[in-house]
């Protein structure tokens, strides 16, 4: 085993929250190793509705402080990653079986004003019988209401934290597992494996994050050796995905018998998303999977209010995560909070632990930013917050204007098909010349290993993203696994796998 040397902060987990942490602190000049047993982002980070959102429903539960938290979130995010994030518009069909429309009115008039507002349209009625909006509903559904909220790429989002972090000095570890982690005098003691190579390191910290999500009880038990009282409250949420089933942009919030709400998202161009699912969950949540039950009860809920059914037979992709929410003892896993909750372990002699429970992806930023001051403060290192006003990479757009600058890049990249050139537009922001690498035709990018992916496309996700498969390109890094020809998804992973195993190995 060899030693890693010291560092002021190890981060055990690379979900968006770890990822956060990481980039918060090594922007206030702390040296930072962030260790991820998967890929980074490859569980609840990556199994989300892909929204940034303030959280409608919350509303209802009296939770103002998360709602505006979340609604002054998601204005900073839209300008700190304008390709990432985009607005949506959302439809809540209403009939008068549902919450009553004067209540739906007032929590739509308080989303609109408590969080700031200035980059998205306000919410109004709809006259469904008579708005495209209405053409894919059951005639019964003649009114509603449009409000605004945002789609995100999560992964991607966890994955540009990460990378914003290692542009600030930190060091970043995918597929590397904390076996071990003691106190030893003021430092923490922390052995790492590389689960691809079998090495073993030994790292010491000043301060050591436990940002594990739905593991994070275990972590603390098994790895960490120290028995908490707070733990995680493990609730499964699915999502199905099947074709595009309606024109438009747009999104729907459908509220369903059970008084539970369903998103109906499009999605990737030519499909759209279903979810999500709420179920109590008691097992390892690396194997969390959706079940016919939750399938059931997603096309049933679609039914309710399109004229054109969703099957289980329509299903093409699906995905379920496991949400570590703090447990506040509520008996509905609909009314459990997802406020996140920072439990600081530290004292005279005593070097900290933080571990972080519960939250969601729209106050992953802040939550980086209380761990932040809480953890400067506990070592007296006066650095100021300032993740708020600096863009993630690729996100330096002028103005925060997407459009004008996707198309300066195809107009600047005319050989690139329009396409492939918003894709990488989407993905990449401004480090998409970086991707293509001076490239002047479709040639210089080397072969094309599957459609649509090139050489120098997996020569950036390798040196740059810390990509080593192809599940990390095809449904990580991109969602290009949802795009390939019927029937030869098999083949055009075995091309990518080739690919890495014949390609040089990725930064470490």
């Amino acid at each position: 085993m060899t030693s890693g040397g010291a560092v002021d902060m190890l981060v055990i987990g690379g979900g968006i929250n770890g990822a956060g942490i990481a980039r918060d602190a090594a922007g206030r000049g702390l040296s930072v190793v962030l260790c991820e047993q998967g890929d980074l982002g490859c569980a609840t980070s990556s199994a989300s509705s892909k929204l940034i959102h303030g959280g409608l429903r919350y509303l209802e539960h009296y939770k103002f402080g998360l709602v505006r938290e979340s609604l002054a979130e998601r204005e900073v995010l839209l300008n700190n990653a304008p390709h990432l994030i985009f607005p949506l518009r959302f439809v809540l069909p209403h009939t008068a079986s549902q919450r009553p429309a004067w209540l739906i009115r007032a929590g739509l008039f308080l989303y609109d004003h408590l969080g700031g507002r200035r980059h998205l349209p306000g919410s109004r009625r709809l006259d469904l019988a008579t708005h495209p909006a209405g053409v894919p509903l059951r005639p019964e559904f003649t009114r509603g209401f449009a409000y605004s909220d945002c789609s995100v790429d999560d992964s991607r989002l966890v994955v540009l934290n990460a990378l914003g972090a290692a542009e600030l000095g930190a060091t970043i570890r995918p597929r590397t597992r904390c076996e071990s982690a003691r106190r030893d005098g003021a430092e923490w003691l922390a052995a790492l494996r590389d689960l691809r190579s079998g090495a073993q390191t030994t790292v010491r910290a000043r301060i050591l994050v436990n940002a594990t999500g739905p593991w994070t009880g275990r972590v603390l038990e098994r790895t960490i050796g120290i028995e908490r009282g707070k733990r995680p409250r493990l609730v499964k949420g699915s999502h199905i995905v099947v074709q595009r089933q309606y024109d438009g942009a747009h999104a729907y919030l459908l509220q369903n018998v059970d008084r539970r709400i369903v998103f109906v998202i499009p999605y990737e161009r030519g499909f759209t998303l279903i979810g999500t699912t709420e179920v109590p969950f008691d097992g390892d949540p690396a194997e969390a999977r959706i079940d016919a039950a939750e399938t059931a009860y997603l096309c049933a809920a679609v039914g309710r209010f399109f004229t054109r059914p969703v099957t289980p037979d329509d299903v093409l992709w699906s995905f379920a995560g496991v949400r570590p929410l703090f447990d506040d003892a509520s008996e509905d896993p609909a009314a459990v909070t997802r406020e996140y909750v920072l439990d600081l372990d530290a004292g005279p002699e005593k070097p900290p632990l933080l571990s972080v429970f519960g939250g969601k992806i729209t106050t992953f930023r802040k939550l980086a930013e209380e761990a932040g001051d809480m953890l400067c403060s506990v070592l007296g290192h006066d650095a100021k917050t300032w993740t708020a006003g600096v863009a993630l990479p690729g996100g330096d757009i002028a103005n925060a204007k997407f459009d004008a600058f996707a198309d300066t890049f195809a107009k600047r990249h005319a050989w690139l098909p329009a396409a492939l050139a918003r894709r990488y537009a989407r993905a990449y922001g401004t480090r998409a010349e970086r991707v293509i690498d001076g490239a002047k035709s479709l040639a210089d990018l080397g072969t094309e290993i599957a459609p649509g992916i090139y050489d120098a496309e997996l020569r950036y996700l390798r040196d740059a993203e810390w990509a080593t498969c192809a599940q990390d390109v095809l449904w990580r890094r991109s969602k290009l696994g949802l795009h390939v020809a019927p029937g030869t998804l098999d083949a055009v992973t075995a091309a990518v796998d080739a690919w890495f195993a014949a390609a040089h190995a990725p930064h470490a």
